[in-house]
């Protein structure tokens, strides 16, 4: 768990991702295409991948656990917080507190 918070924290937009799931694409995508500069941790690439994964699964208390999107070091949780936030038009203020888009 404290791996994965150290990494949540590090950058404005963190997200962990596994390289094949087609709801962690659509998210790296709907980032990109804000303008976000985030940071990508594909957990099927990472030795440390499993260990991960059981933390989010903790912390999310959901299986599968990914995507999960940090912004501001802070949960904000997976591609359903994150599409509720993005339509509700309460997901670019946030990524402009976090320092993640600049517009």
């Amino acid at each position: 768990m404290d791996r994965v918070l150290k990494l949540a924290s590090q950058r404005a937009v963190v997200i962990f991702s596994v390289s094949s799931c087609c709801m962690c694409h659509t998210i790296k995508t709907l980032f990109c295409d804000l303008g976000v500069n985030q940071v990508i941790h594909e957990l099927d690439q990472d030795p440390k991948g499993k260990e991960m994964e059981r933390a989010l699964v903790r912390l999310l208390g959901h299986n599968p656990p990914v995507p999960v999107v940090f912004i501001g070091g802070h949960l904000v949780g997976s591609t359903d917080k994150v599409m509720s936030l993005h339509l509700s038009g309460n997901l670019i203020p946030l990524l402009r507190e976090a320092g993640a888009i600049w517009l």
